[in-house]
């Protein structure tokens, strides 16, 4: 049985990937608005902002970037999965001798590979533009490995949006809340000097201990409990939204 999942998942994997490889446009676009916003922060507003660190801009700033990249990135996996129920694909698997759950794992799988590359070019953009980092082959695996986990976890409220919504940009228009978060948190400035019911809100929301254990990481510094933190979020949404997704999914079939 598991054999049969993980070959159904492969094959409708490789059909989703095509579609990105014919299309990459996708992967452009992705990426195009995370750099746009590089390009404003560090060349035009970096000047203005004091970050209390003797590190650049670009190193503060870079880490909430890569996460606007992935929330930027993960509307398009809602969009081809409402095209995929609209065209009455998903029916036509059911009627195949396809495991169910490989449906899914397709879309998420295609989202995983296509926000990493995306998250791969505004990195290299970012070291043109003068981030520089040394951190360790360890450090930055446990960079990516965050970076996977946060993709994972917004593509799973991605299926979530996919199958629940009745219009294509309603579809993808849940995207836009979790693109801002960042913006309110320390991503882009230092929490403290925030007015005190926004500093509340940006201390305890999840982008700020995802996005203070990745400067640590690029940083070479103790990460202390922030990394903790982090993977908490990060897992309890993974796993709400796996629950929520799956039901839906299941609703849909029945």
């Amino acid at each position: 049985m598991t054999s049969h999942v993980l070959g159904d998942t492969r094959v409708l994997t490789g059909r989703s990937l095509t579609h990105i490889l014919r299309s990459p446009d996708t992967i452009i676009t992705t990426a195009v608005t995370p750099i746009a916003l590089m390009l404003l922060f560090v060349y035009v507003l970096g000047g203005a902002i004091n970050t209390g660190t003797d590190e650049s801009y670009i190193n503060y700033m870079l880490p909430g970037i890569l996460l606007i990249t992935v929330a930027s990135g993960i509307a398009y996996t809602a969009y081809r999965l409402f095209l995929d129920m609209q065209g009455g694909i998903f029916e036509r698997f059911q009627s195949m001798p396809i495991a169910r759950s490989s449906v899914l794992w397709a879309h998420v799988l295609t989202s995983l590979v296509a926000n990493l590359v995306s998250v791969a070019i505004v990195i290299g953009v970012a070291f043109i533009m003068g981030f520089r980092t040394g951190a360790s082959a360890g450090a930055w695996l446990g960079v990516a490995g965050i970076l996977a986990l946060f993709t994972l976890a917004l593509t799973w409220l991605a299926v979530v949006a996919g199958l629940s919504a009745k219009t294509v940009d309603g579809a993808s228009a849940f995207s836009y809340p979790l693109i801002f978060l960042p913006f309110i948190s320390s991503a882009f400035v230092p929490t403290d000097t925030m007015p005190a019911p926004v500093a509340w809100f940006a201390e305890n929301q999840p982008v700020t201990s995802i996005v203070d254990t990745m400067r640590a990481l690029f940083a070479q510094e103790p990460v202390g409990d922030e990394i903790w933190i982090a993977l908490a979020w990060l897992v309890a949404i993974l796993v709400g939204a796996y629950i929520w997704s799956v039901a839906i999914y299941r609703r849909k079939l029945s």
